[in-house]
């Protein structure tokens, strides 16, 4: 007997929250040019590029993974003074070869490019471990 999920069941797990109209987010399944993010484009193995992730993320300082299974991860981000916190998600698509990724600010308006700037220092650190390009 073979269970399978209906399409719908199985996209949803391939799609981030949307950002808001807030400029406090950034997204590589976001429409809009001022949110999108290019995704992660793995090099060599999918869970390998994954496992990278999520400990870069873990080295970021003042984040904390809070949830991972081997397709998902949720991390949250708090700044330095105020304690604000963001939400880093990221969906390892390993049929297209590209890991999803979004960092949202949950308060606010503006964050001065924080979310982006973390993004592409998650993106450095992942091509210098050689796992994505």
């Amino acid at each position: 007997m073979t269970l399978s999920m209906p399409t719908e069941a199985k996209e949803a797990e391939k799609t981030l929250p949307p950002c808001p109209n807030s400029p406090n987010c950034v997204s590589s399944q976001a429409a809009d040019s001022d949110h999108f993010i290019a995704p992660f484009k793995i090099k060599g193995g999918p869970e390998d590029a994954f496992s990278a992730l999520k400990k870069a993320l873990s080295e970021q300082s003042r984040t904390v993974v809070t949830e991972a299974t081997g397709t998902t991860l949720h991390a949250e981000a708090a700044s330095l003074i105020f304690r604000f916190v963001d939400d880093v998600h990221a969906i390892l698509d390993a049929d297209a070869g590209v890991i999803q990724i979004r960092s949202a600010s949950r308060v606010g308006y503006s964050d001065f490019g924080v979310n982006r700037r973390r993004i592409e220092a998650l993106r450095t650190a992942l091509q210098q471990a050689g796992v994505i390009e």
